[in-house]
């Protein structure tokens, strides 16, 4: 490269580092305080269960709160994917502090959610307002939502590498040029870093025995990717559900949470349902060294669906972590194979099967659980991902790649007809 083009080229590298490391400190420091103050609302509930019977006061408050001062931005993360594939205007900042307050309302009083929602939007909403301030174009736009997205997940959970490929491929990777793969792997890494300098932690897991990759291994392998696609469809097919019911039978917006919320505090505090409220993180732990009651990922299932469908806010994929990870610890006892090794599968197959991301799920499992069953992971995701049907968690997501050209094949349909 000449000097000459290096001077023509070097105000936009320059720009795109700016916007990087703004981006990644920004994002990183918002999901630092999220994480803080999510863990203090759960530790207030925790010790404070009278609490969860204001959950419908908490829906209530919600409900308001979005259908007076958020409708533009009450789309959530289908929001972000709808502005990457046709660009229309900046997304609102008020969708950041919207999203974290409802969060942490939804977590205070009981609600069954994740998130990585919250931290994706926080991030989407941080990295779009760079449009306006170095005057960006359309097809700029897109690599600020791949940025936000990157840097709100890669810092919520600990995980850059995942982080930086989820966001380019839960977009759709044909799309992504080479300038949206760096970028996107530096903001995740300086938000990464950013959560690390406030002394933030994360939950960390652990697989002790790996056992040889051997034909008997395998064909159990493939089983808890099915099991674990089959776990993504119902995940997905529950949310839309309960959504749909409570947009058709409750006209106005705000008395869905609250309706939602006396059905979800009766069944959490009046029946002892408390294990799943929260994100699950102390269930998903002890998966790794315990068997779990064959249906408890199905309730975690049931009660995150209802818990979004009525409008409450939050992630899905601390859940999906929680329904995987449950899965696999409740197959200890039919497969031989070590508990922890199958609660991580099932841990990062789910969450590949309803988004579809086999890719960064793989990534994520070895980021968060090591190398050495980086095989048993990969195969998982991909079996996952390919048998979980066609509608993921995410509405607005393009499904395109290997899975839409095998379901075209086999249905002669267009996917989203599915």
């Amino acid at each position: 490269m000449t000097s000459q083009k290096l001077k023509e080229i070097f105000p936009t590298i320059l720009k795109w580092i700016v916007i990087c490391v703004l981006t990644g400190i920004f994002s990183g420091s918002a999901s630092a305080f999220f994480l803080v103050s999510l863990e203090f609302v759960t530790q207030f509930r925790i010790h404070n269960h009278w609490i969860i019977w204001f959950l419908p006061i908490g829906g209530l408050l919600i409900g308001l709160m979005y259908y007076y001062w958020g409708e533009s931005v009450v789309k959530g993360n289908n929001l972000l994917l709808e502005e990457y594939e046709k660009p229309k205007k900046v997304i609102p900042f008020k969708m950041a502090p919207l999203v974290l307050f409802g969060t942490l309302v939804t977590h205070l009083f009981g609600g069954s959610a994740g998130r990585e929602g919250t931290a994706v939007q926080m991030g989407g909403a941080i990295a779009d307002q760079f449009t306006r301030i170095f005057k960006l174009d359309n097809s700029e736009r897109k690599i600020l939502i791949i940025l936000g997205i990157s840097a709100g997940f890669a810092s919520v959970f600990g995980t850059p590498l995942a982080g930086a490929i989820f966001a380019l491929e839960v977009l759709y990777f044909s799309k992504i040029n080479f300038k949206s793969l760096i970028l996107s792997f530096l903001v995740a890494y300086i938000a990464y870093f950013t959560v690390e300098f406030w002394k933030v932690k994360h939950t960390h897991y652990s697989i002790p025995v790996v056992p040889e990759f051997n034909f008997n291994n395998l064909f159990y392998s493939i089983i808890i990717g099915l099991l674990a696609g089959f776990a993504a469809f119902l995940f997905a097919r529950s949310t839309h559900f309960w959504s749909s019911l409570f947009s058709k039978n409750i006209k106005y917006p705000p008395l869905r949470p609250f309706i939602g919320g006396i059905f979800l505090a009766i069944a959490i505090a009046g029946l002892g349902f408390t294990k799943f409220s929260g994100l699950g993180v102390p269930s998903i732990v002890d998966s790794f060294s315990n068997a779990n009651p064959w249906y408890d990922f199905l309730l975690k299932i049931l009660f995150t669906g209802f818990t979004l469908g009525a409008g409450f806010k939050g992630g899905e994929v601390t859940p999906l972590f929680f329904v995987g990870a449950t899965l696999g610890s409740a197959l200890s006892v039919i497969l031989p194979m070590p508990i922890a090794l199958l609660a991580g599968m099932g841990f990062v197959a789910v969450f590949s099967g309803a988004t579809h991301t086999p890719i960064a799920c793989t990534v994520m499992g070895i980021e968060l659980f090591g190398l050495q069953p980086g095989l048993f992971i990969a195969l998982a995701c991909l079996i996952a991902y390919f048998s979980s049907g066609s509608v993921g968690i995410y509405k607005s997501q393009i499904v395109r790649g290997a899975k839409y050209k095998l379901y075209q094949k086999f249905t002669k349909k267009e996917l989203e007809h599915l």
